[in-house]
């Protein structure tokens, strides 16, 4: 189940939704449905802007931020 970024084209509201199967998204604040899908970096618990991160996290290999060996690609 994909987690889509959205921007409202009614009320400018940005949010992320988790879409399941053939789920009709709506904006959290106004419930409008025409929506403009944005791309969205994969982050970890990241807050600072995907465009400046200086790489790969604790992990050293996909960023987890539990640490080496906390994830399945090690």
């Amino acid at each position: 189940m994909p987690i889509f970024e959205y921007i409202c084209q009614e009320c400018h509201h940005r949010f992320e939704l988790l879409v399941q199967g053939s789920t009709i998204p709506a904006c959290p604040s106004c419930k409008a449905t025409t929506l403009q899908k944005q791309f969205s970096p994969f982050g970890v618990g990241a807050t600072a802007d995907w465009s400046t991160s200086s790489g790969p996290g604790p992990c050293g290999t996909c960023g987890d931020p539990r640490g080496p060996g906390s994830c399945s690609m090690n």
